[in-house]
């Protein structure tokens, strides 16, 4: 009777230590501000940039905030292809956030990083793509690679394939031979 008595007291103490470690609040879920404030959210949000009926960009966010009677998007996990003026794909961009503005501007920001159908790499903190220029820029630090060459500098304003860029200031550069075109 005994040793029933003292099996009966584990079972009992086994059981009341496990509901005791089960006192723990539950996980809290982490909410974005934005989403309580947004007149919209979107998954797997994708938008086609065109200028003049020509295709410029594919935009494309995992989510997206509309804001401001849907002219303001503030997208998360941004991924933008850019098209040629023939259709073919010229670059990729991809970054952490951004915001498109309905009116032809989008900014993309953290870790951002554009390459080109040619290999070349440009990354940055922050950059901007203006639509109706088909142009990116930016006035933060970057570093642009590829091809056997490398600049870093701040500030610049491209085409979204980097063929014709513009450096406001170049900080260091490693460089091979210069093609001019035509000879």
């Amino acid at each position: 009777m005994r040793a029933r008595l003292l099996g009966v007291a584990f079972v009992a103490s086994v059981v009341g230590a496990a509901a005791c470690g089960g006192n723990k609040e539950p996980a809290a879920i982490k909410t974005s501000a934005m989403a309580d404030s947004a007149d919209q959210e979107m998954f797997g949000a994708r938008a086609n940039l065109t200028y003049q009926g020509l295709m410029r960009a594919e935009l494309n966010g995992d989510t997206a905030y509309f804001f401001d009677d849907n002219t303001r998007i503030e997208l998360r996990t941004v991924k933008t292809n850019f098209f040629t003026t023939q259709g073919a794909r010229s670059a990729v961009l991809t970054s952490r956030e951004g915001t498109y503005r309905t009116q032809g501007n989008m900014e993309a920001r953290g870790d951002v990083v554009v390459v080109s159908t040619d290999g070349r790499r440009l990354t940055t903190p922050q950059l901007k793509y203006d639509q109706v220029r088909n142009e990116i820029s930016s006035d933060s630090a970057f570093q642009l690679t590829g091809q056997g060459q490398s600049v870093a500098g701040v500030g610049f304003v491209s085409d979204p394939n980097m063929n014709n860029i513009r450096i406001l200031k170049t900080t260091s550069g490693i460089g091979g031979a210069v093609r001019i075109p035509g000879q």
